[in-house]
């Protein structure tokens, strides 16, 4: 029978860390909301970095996940500016 501590973890992630939970609350908000805009606005760049981002914010511990997000972020303003 699996103990308690592995319960709470997968791949030596701890799922009830608190960091990693303020950081999943906080970046799967942000992506949610690049998701809706990008959804509104018909726009296919905002609605893949939104799901992007709420899909990286269950599955990456929280250092990794908010320099994904930052960057997922920042590429979506750059191809925005580009014209796409």
């Amino acid at each position: 029978m699996a103990s308690r501590t592995k319960l709470r973890q997968i791949n030596g992630m701890d799922l009830m860390n608190q960091s990693f939970l303020w950081a999943s609350l906080f970046w799967g908000a942000v992506g949610s909301g690049y998701l809706i805009y990008g959804w509104r606005q018909r726009s296919a760049i905002p609605f893949a970095g939104g799901a992007a981002i709420t899909a990286g914010s269950f599955f990456l511990p929280a250092l990794w996940m908010t320099l994904a997000c930052l960057a997922a972020m920042g590429l979506v303003y750059w191809l925005l500016k580009q014209g796409y």
